[in-house]
């Protein structure tokens, strides 16, 4: 893996995790209240525009990034997310990892290591 495909991978693996966290810091918030009340609150919040952002760039990340491998291998590395994501939700809210979800981990952990091996 060349190190510009690699940093392009990185970068979208932050921006992906960052968005979905953002989103969660947003919408987990429990002075938002209910209804439009509660899309109103999370409008107002910075963590709802920081997801957005995070997501228009990892975007443009995902297709630089697609433009240099092929879709087949760039869906297989972008599952590293799900795990960035998993680990990201138990450092910043204290989510649960079961032990289901660790060997979930494990395996995608895995499989992007061989994937990306592959070269």
């Amino acid at each position: 893996m060349s190190a510009l495909i690699a940093t392009l991978w990185l970068v979208n693996v932050t921006l992906d995790t960052g968005g979905q966290l953002a989103f969660k810091a947003a919408a987990g918030d429990p002075r938002a209240g209910d209804g439009m009340a509660r899309w109103r609150y999370m409008a107002s919040r910075p963590w709802l525009w920081l997801g957005l952002l995070a997501y228009a760039l990892h975007l443009l990340s995902w297709i630089a990034f697609l433009s240099l491998v092929d879709l087949s291998k760039g869906m297989l590395l972008a599952s590293i997310n799900m795990v960035a994501i998993m680990l990201g939700g138990r450092l910043l809210f204290r989510e649960k990892l079961t032990p289901l979800r660790v060997a979930g981990i494990a395996l995608v952990s895995a499989g992007v290591a061989i994937v990306g091996a592959s070269g």
